[in-house]
C-alpha cells in the first residue's frame, strides 16, 4: 500500500511525500514507516495509541478512527493534519 504524508510532517521522513510500507494492518504499515523514520509514529499516534485528535486518517478516502483497520496490496492511506495558528 501506499502511505501519503502530508507536507508539514515530510520534515520526518526526509521530505518524501509518499512511500511504499507494509503490514496488514494500519497499526503494521505506520510502525513499518516508523522504522524507516524513527518516532515518525509519535507525529500522529498518541501515547495510547489512539490517532491524534488534529490527524484524520483516511484508508481508499474513508476516514478510519482505529488502527486495527486491515489493508491490502494496493490500498491508498493518506494522512491529514490540521493546522492551526494565529
Amino acid at each position: 500500500m501506499t502511505i501519503h504524508i502530508p507536507t508539514h510532517l515530510q520534515a520526518y521522513t526526509g521530505r518524501a511525500g509518499e512511500f511504499a510500507a507494509e503490514g496488514d494492518t494500519l497499526a503494521a504499515a505506520l510502525a513499518d514507516l516508523d522504522r524507516r523514520f524513527p518516532g515518525f509514529r509519535f507525529r500522529i499516534i498518541d501515547e495510547q495509541d489512539a490517532i491524534r485528535r488534529h490527524i484524520k486518517l483516511f484508508v481508499n478516502c474513508e476516514q478510519v478512527r482505529t488502527l486495527a483497520v486491515p489493508l491490502q496490496a494496493g490500498d491508498q492511506v493518506h494522512i491529514i493534519a490540521a493546522l492551526s495558528g494565529g
